[in-house]
């Protein structure tokens, strides 16, 4: 009996999503497996494999097929050129899939769809592919080479090869298609976190930067664990992390997170005050406000609240009231890419120059809420000189009442001489062993007031 529905129906739903109507690819993908939790972990598995890896090869699959097919990629039917490209992400990547199945199954596909007349074409471009794989030359100018080998949108190496030199850039690219364990954050001090993972079958390592630092893998669904139920630990890159220890919290502190969700970085501080204080987690919408509640109450944290408040609109009530402000904002994402692989299709030179504006203007706002001796901490998750150094860099001429603040010992020995005028890091994938991310820790003179 033919299943009404197979993966490879599931698959190409998904990437018509993406790439037609501009859906955010890891949101689909929870809601369509959501939708068919019914299905066995392997078929599960498959649909995400074969989803992920398209999107994140996609330049590099359209480069192959159009030496194989005479109709070029641009020009095909939408759904027969996400059937294509599935197809030869299975043939380069998934040696598990016979060839001749792949070819046989994107036939049935398209017929399926309602493209019989077209059956003919997708065999034969997929057939020529298949037997001429193993002879594709990618080009042989340096930027262009990136761009097909790792599926990188030309703006984006043109905007790094302003900073960074080609062996840097690919060591970066190499990294963010490499499969990579989840990164926590341990917090029951109570407990050993390699006991806990071993009874639940889970695959633990520490992390070298941070004690408390753990990646694991090994498990199938996360919130099937009942250590993260428990909410013995929470979902959290290392870099994330750092931007807690660079903030250097003191117990009693009044801190307020202008952009939390989902609440990692307000979760960290608010146990680094150790039952102390209070951790105001604001973001914009009443979801983003809802899901930062949903991990408060997994871990059972009293210091911590969330607000529903837009970072954009100034707040009275806040002004010279925080310690801490930590402003992670919303930025371009370019450090991300191995978890958001459709973001950088999404990415345009307009698009990063709006976005560091929009961080100028809450910087602006958020800036009035820090106690004169306070700290302002600006973090993004991009790999962008006018999101990150240039904005601190602008920021510090216009309001020369806060400067950067030394930060080099409170991170770890590894990252140290990675430190940029003693308050600023950029880490970068493949060079440091986290995501691609900035942060700056800025403190304001004592001696400043807005009530002068």
């Amino acid at each position: 009996m033919t299943k009404p529905v197979t993966e490879r129906d599931i698959v190409l739903g998904i990437l018509m999503e993406v790439t037609e109507k501009g859906m955010y690819s890891h949101i689909v993908l929870r809601e369509v497996l959501g939708k068919y939790q019914y299905l066995d972990k392997k078929e599960r598995a498959f649909i995400t494999r074969v989803t992920e890896g398209t999107l994140e090869h996609m330049i590099e699959l359209d480069y192959i097929l159009d030496r194989f097919s005479k109709v070029k990629v641009k020009k095909m039917k939408p759904v027969i050129r996400n059937i294509l490209r599935s197809a030869v992400y299975q043939l380069k990547y998934m040696d598990t899939v016979p060839d001749s199945a792949v070819c046989n199954e994107a036939v049935k596909l398209a017929v399926k769809k309602g493209f019989g007349t077209l059956r003919g074409f997708v065999n034969g471009v997929l057939r020529s592919t298949a037997r001429g794989l193993k002879d594709v030359v990618y080009p042989k100018e340096t930027k262009a080479r990136l761009s097909v080998q790792y599926s990188m949108p030309l703006c984006i190496l043109e905007l790094w090869m302003e900073t960074y030199d080609p062996e840097t850039i690919e060591t970066m690219l190499a990294d963010f298609q490499k499969e990579k364990p989840l990164t926590i954050r341990w917090s029951d001090k109570s407990r050993n976190p390699e006991e806990i993972f071993a009874a639940e079958g889970v695959t633990v390592q520490r992390h070298p930067y941070l004690p408390y630092a753990c990646r694991i893998s090994g498990y199938d669904y996360l919130g099937d664990l009942e250590s993260f139920a428990k909410g013995y630990f929470s979902v959290q890159d290392i870099s994330s992390m750092l931007v807690c220890e660079a903030a250097a919290p003191r117990e009693g502190d009044y801190i307020i997170d202008v952009c939390a969700a989902p609440g990692g970085k307000s979760l960290h501080m608010a146990e680094l005050l150790n039952g102390s204080g209070m951790v105001e987690a604001r973001d914009l919408t009443q979801y983003k406000v809802d899901l930062i509640q949903e991990n408060i109450d997994r871990t059972g944290l009293l210091n911590i609240r969330a607000v529903q408040q837009d970072a954009l609109v100034f707040d009275a009530d806040s002004v010279e009231k925080a310690d801490i402000v930590v402003a992670d904002l919303p930025c371009s994402g370019l450090g991300v890419l191995g978890k958001k692989t459709d973001l950088k299709y999404k990415a345009t030179p307009e698009g990063a120059a709006q976005l560091a504006g929009l961080q100028r203007e809450i910087l602006e706002n958020v800036r009035t809420y820090v106690k004169p001796g306070g700290t302002l901490i600006y973090s993004t998750c991009t790999i962008n000189h006018a999101e990150n150094q240039d904005n601190v860099h602008w920021f510090l001429e216009k309001y020369p009442e806060f400067s950067l603040t030394d930060i080099r010992e409170r991170l770890c020995s590894e990252l140290r001489a990675d430190v940029e005028e003693n308050g600023m890091i950029q880490l970068l994938p493949g060079i440091h062993q986290s995501d691609g991310f900035f942060l700056a820790c800025m403190k304001r003179n004592c001696n400043d007031s807005n009530n002068k």
